[in-house]
């Protein structure tokens, strides 16, 4: 038999057909760039020796450390220089960043440290404000905070040696007695967010009750927001000459560098399109396949198998680190990726013992970030801030524990904010249970996400409304009636039926065919993988180049 293969009659598929050569190319050139490991390298070089130079001239003028005789009886701590250059969002080079960190893992709690705690912002505020922000018509500012934990102070006495190649040779013995938090330090983190959040606070911002790193600043001149994730800062606001006197507030007390327009947030590239914002991770993924050394791999449609499920068993993978790093750093890409969700999470239940049928998986949903590296999430501009959430389970999914698997999407207007898939804590006796187990922790999500919007003074329209496709889950929330089969469920889920009784949730059946929070707990069919993936606006970006044409196709 002649097929058209063997005739060599080749008809591309598109949504396979993208193009990652133009963009590897940057990132090809900076491999051959490599960075220093210690200060003897890095004097070789004039810029990393500018570098150091910059970071100990910041140092003193914070007055980070004084010199003192070593103790005899006190802990000493090293250190040393760590390089990175910085690269901007199409991989060309910013700048070469010299960084003097603390060895905080030779630190004793009890004597260097207590408390180290410190939160950062998460995924969903940063999203659900670019969301507001968007539908008002408010500009996004980007702040950097240079050295940012030099304006932590330490109240703990900590000892550490001189900075190397930085030797002062009046005293060469001596030893920095650190007043300031320093990169590297069990407390720095928690040390710089105190000393922020305190300067915010006093200056008129209030710090959310749901998420502590979110401060509003509201007035009768106008609503200002502010996003901290460690020493990075995005701001927006109703009134601009507001916004900008806040931004010299801070420039007077901290050593802030203006980014200009929101472009390029904790690898996240925040594009500009006719609809609104592209969300995206081009960049990291591109790093990620070069690091598995798949750049050149066959695209795939789909990142999951339909009707696969995982298990334990089946012969052991040979390089479990490389498993581990590669499944750890596919996490990290589904902050703005919902379609990879599912996929990833259940590759990353066997990192303690992955299996060669794991990796395989593992290299299916790298083949399909191949095909689809330039997709992002899409934010559009809305008339509306109605919430609507989707909840679905898979039923005794696991093979080996026979517990099921959870997963929602909740949608501000049209806008998808909050996402998750995740295998259930207990197993459950009945599909009922275990869309009811989902209903609970999407409820929970949902009524978080209210707290937040009632700290930003935004008014729903309405109460939000959570679809499920399982009526028996539906019934269980709408009626507090206890029946033999469900009186085991533990009594904290039973929340929902609070919130549905006084209003604050309405509850509605949707077919499966329309559940799009069915992809977050299964393999789907291409097609309706295709229909779920677009309805949670996971889309390609606007400058997308195929194959075969000089063409840019939105």
């Amino acid at each position: 038999m002649v097929t058209r293969g063997k005739a060599g009659i080749v008809k591309p598929r598109v949504q396979h057909a993208m193009t990652v050569c133009s963009s590897l190319q940057p990132f090809q050139t900076l491999l051959a760039l490599k960075e220093p490991r210690g200060f003897k390298s890095a004097a070789k070089h004039p810029e990393w020796l500018s570098a150091m130079d910059s970071e100990i001239q910041a140092l003193q003028r914070n007055d980070t450390w004084t010199l003192v005789p070593r103790p005899a009886s006190h802990n000493v701590v090293g250190c040393r220089w760590i390089f990175k250059t910085k690269l901007r969002s199409d991989g060309s080079i910013e700048h070469h960043k010299a960084r003097l960190v603390a060895q905080g893992f030779s630190q004793i709690k009890g004597l260097d440290f207590d408390d180290t705690f410190s939160p950062v912002v998460r995924p969903v505020t940063v999203r659900l404000i670019l969301s507001l922000a968007l539908t008002s018509g408010w500009r996004l500012h980007q702040l950097d905070v240079n050295n940012a934990f030099l304006y932590g102070l330490l109240h703990d006495e900590v000892y550490m040696e001189q900075p190397p190649g930085y030797i002062d040779p009046l005293f060469p013995r001596h030893v920095c007695r650190l007043k300031r938090a320093l990169y590297g330090l069990k407390q720095a983190p928690r040390a710089w967010f105190h000393r922020f959040s305190y300067f915010l606070l006093q200056i008129g911002f209030l710090s959310s009750k749901a998420d502590s790193s979110l401060f509003i600043y509201h007035t009768t001149l106008g609503t200002v927001y502010l996003l901290l994730y460690v020493d990075d800062i995005v701001i927006t606001g109703s009134n601009t000459s507001l916004v900008h006197q806040l931004i010299a507030s801070l420039s007077k007390e901290f050593s802030l560098k203006d980014l200009g327009v929101l472009h390029y947030f904790l690898g996240v590239e925040v594009q500009p399109t006719d609809q609104g914002l592209l969300l995206s991770q081009t960049k990291y993924a591109i790093d990620l396949l070069q690091r598995a050394s798949m750049v050149d791999a066959k695209p795939i449609s789909t990142p999951f198998v339909v009707g696969q499920h995982l298990t334990a068993e089946g012969t052991l993978y040979t390089d479990p680190t490389l498993f581990r790093s590669l499944a750890g750093a596919l996490q990290y890409l589904t902050i703005t990726r919902p379609d990879l969700s599912f996929s990833v999470n259940s590759i990353c239940q066997f990192m303690h013992s992955p299996t060669e049928d794991h990796f395989r998986a593992l290299k299916r949903i790298l083949r399909y970030i191949k095909g689809t590296v330039h997709y992002g999430l899409q934010l559009q501009k809305q008339s509306t801030h109605a919430l609507l959430g989707y909840s679905d389970a898979d039923w005794a999914g696991c093979p080996d524990t026979r517990r099921s698997t959870t997963g929602y999407a909740i949608f501000l207007g049209s806008n998808l904010i909050s996402w998750s898939s995740k295998k259930q804590s207990t197993v459950s006796r009945s599909s009922a249970e275990a869309e009811y187990r989902s209903l609970a922790v999407a409820t929970a999500d949902i009524a978080w996400i209210v707290q937040i919007l009632r700290d930003l003074h935004v008014t729903l329209p309405a109460s939000p409304t959570l679809c499920c496709d399982n009526q028996s889950a539906i019934f269980m929330a709408g009626n507090p009636v206890t029946r033999p089969r469900s009186k085991h469920i533990a009594i904290d889920y039973h929340f929902v039926r609070e919130l549905v009784a006084n209003g604050s949730l309405k509850l509605q059946f949707v077919p499966s065919s329309l559940q799009l929070a069915d992809s977050l707990t299964k393999g789907v069919s291409k097609p309706q993988f295709f229909l779920f993936r677009n309805k949670l606006r996971v889309l390609p970006s606007p400058t997308l180049t195929l194959q075969g044409d000089d063409k840019s196709y939105p």
